[in-house]
């Protein structure tokens, strides 16, 4: 079993959680670089958000 299916199962139940601890990461590292590599972090969020499957869904995605 590979660590990032680990961390996925680790995860379940607490997606919200895990969302929500790498947007606060991203956000932290944003305003200790003054948003320098603000698109960087961005895309990096969105991709562990995809991988660890803890992206919001938008109102028509569908289940």
């Amino acid at each position: 079993m590979s660590m990032l299916d680990k961390l996925k199962d680790m995860l379940k139940g607490h997606e919200d959680t895990a969302r929500q601890g790498v947007d606060k990461a991203g956000d932290a590292f944003d305003e200790r670089t003054g948003n320098k590599y603000q698109s960087q972090v961005d895309e990096a969020q969105r991709r562990i958000n995809e991988q660890l499957g803890t992206q919001e869904r938008k109102p028509d995605d569908q289940p």
